[in-house]
């Protein structure tokens, strides 16, 4: 923050009266950890920020406070209705798709709530974890085919995004290629993280609506075995206006996250002596680093939100009725009241990157995510067992982006191989 945005005039209804930490323009976006730290630092485990537009929310960034609101949804809860800052929103905000009220199971509570989550819950248990790691070895050797010969590839593009993509439409009775879900994925990820200036979030979202209603409506007509069908099946008996929402949930949790675990797995065993030295003799896992990931470089660093259904204290600040409080994930998992050493355990699966609570992603997403990413991880290291970075592990980029945790590309080399 620079001193004239030190200087500012809080705006109007900030839950700070000064302060507060835009978390647009960063400076910091290449290494967040130092960003988390000084917030706790100078703030706690709660701090005042300014959202896109200098939107005022709160970010939490304790651990325990973390999951205090997660695990409160009555007192800290999803129907964004509540957020006192709408008459200051924009149409053409960016985080509009994300916080906009709609009928999405993110945005349900109680009784509600678990009918939805419910449906996606028994979708999802019917897939065969077999069959689905079968399908992402076969796509994972397709994928690497491709690229084999030529000694020499880009993997975030031609193999982090391909595989959990082709994996979430599969799952969802989609095409896994064509034009129409590569449009899909290009509006998904413009809709998550805008990294260009011409990038149109909201229009994006509102092409990825388009696209899944027509695929609800040509799953009425001719279900199959697939998460669609079964949602659509289900006795709750979801109208085509909650499917469409919960669908690309669905779709989101399972293509961005999944490939940016994927890609910030490589980039640790490809760049850390521990793993590096090791995998390939089978002293240190695949699991263990992915798992180590998910503390450290987790993909999803920051998710917006709860809103405060009264006042109340948090972690020694004063939270209004209405305001919004944005879960600050990576920031809980690297908290050094649970890790005072200032080290993680690999070993340990108590990270918040699933979330927590009544609202974190439904069983088994978690499971079936890991699925991807393992299988993916495990089979280009042995289809490619000589791979290494094509540059220093100090030119590797991330993209700019609060929310996410993913590099802009990962370029690797290694011995040709017949295709």
């Amino acid at each position: 923050m620079t001193d004239a945005d030190s200087t500012r005039p809080a705006p109007p209804g900030c839950p700070a009266h000064g302060g507060a930490i835009p978390l647009s323009g960063l400076e910091f976006q290449q290494t967040p950890s130092e960003l988390y730290r000084a917030m706790r630092r100078d703030h706690g485990a709660v701090a005042p920020i300014l959202l896109d537009g200098d939107i005022p929310a709160w970010l939490v960034l304790g651990y325990a406070e973390v999951a205090h609101v997660t695990g409160h949804d009555e007192l800290f809860a999803r129907d964004s209705r509540r957020w006192s800052q709408w008459a200051s929103i924009p149409a053409d905000w960016p985080l509009l798709p994300y916080v906009s009220p709609q009928p999405a199971v993110r945005f349900t509570e109680g009784a509600e709530h678990q009918r939805r989550a419910g449906v996606i819950t028994e979708a999802l248990e019917a897939v065969d974890q077999f069959e689905l790691a079968l399908w992402c070895r076969e796509t994972a050797e397709q994928l690497i085919g491709s690229f084999a010969g030529s000694g020499e590839a880009e993997l975030m593009a031609a193999y982090a995004h391909a595989l959990p993509v082709r994996a979430a439409v599969q799952l969802c009775g989609m095409p896994a290629r064509g034009a129409d879900t590569e449009e899909l994925v290009r509006d998904l990820r413009i809709s998550l993280d805008a990294a260009d200036a011409d990038d149109n979030p909201v229009a994006a979202y509102g092409r990825v609506q388009g696209r899944i209603q027509r695929l609800v409506k040509a799953k009425r007509g001719t279900p199959g075995s697939d998460v669609t069908s079964r949602m659509i099946a289900h006795p709750a008996g979801l109208t085509d206006e909650e499917i469409v929402p919960d669908l690309i949930s669905v779709i989101v949790a399972a293509q961005q996250p999944t490939a940016n675990w994927i890609c910030n797995a490589l980039r640790l065993l490809l760049t850390d002596d521990r793993f590096a030295l090791n995998v390939s003799g089978g002293r240190l896992s695949v699991g263990q680093a992915l798992n180590e990931v998910l503390w450290l470089d987790t993909p999803a660093q920051n998710f917006i939100g709860r809103w405060a259904v009264c006042d109340i204290q948090l972690g020694g600040r004063q939270i209004r009725a209405g305001d919004c409080l944005v879960l600050g994930l990576a920031a809980a998992n690297t908290d050094p009241q649970i890790w005072p050493e200032g080290h993680v355990g690999a070993e340990n699966s108590a990270h918040m990157s699933f979330g927590n609570g009544e609202h974190r992603c439904p069983y088994p997403a978690p499971q079936l995510a890991d699925v991807i990413a393992r299988t993916a991880v495990e089979t280009l290291l042995e289809r490619l067992p000589d791979v290494v970075l094509a540059v220093e592990p100090a030119e590797l980029t991330w993209r700019p982006s609060i929310w996410m945790r993913g590099l802009t590309s990962l370029p690797v080399r290694f011995t040709p191989s017949a295709q």
